[in-house]
């Protein structure tokens, strides 16, 4: 899992997701993700790992880990190229078995 940026060229609207899924040891995209405007699928121009704010290191031993993405935000399920349409959410804790 991967963080990612995406821009839409029709709508000309910018998005940031942490849900971005590529192959192991790259940045090869699994999934698109859907604008919410034009609902056409991009994947993004920009991907990057998930790094935590204080230490700037992806699996850190921070007592406060602070990620650059916001837990609390819903996954928006409808605009997600991995999850649209499945019963299971990519923010559930069943593994990718499961989703597909």
């Amino acid at each position: 899992q991967k963080y990612g940026y995406y821009h839409c060229k029709d709508c000309n609207i910018r998005w940031e997701s942490a849900y971005v899924w590529c192959v192991q040891g790259t940045n090869k995209v699994y999934f698109r993700q859907f604008c919410r405007t034009c609902q056409k699928s991009y994947n993004p121009y920009r991907v990057e790992d998930i790094t935590c704010q204080n230490c700037k290191q992806t699996r850190c031993t921070c007592l406060v880990k602070m990620r650059h993405v916001d837990p609390k935000r819903p996954h928006r399920q409808d605009l997600c190229g991995r999850c649209k349409g499945k019963r299971l959410s990519c923010d559930s804790t069943f593994s990718f078995k499961y989703i597909i």
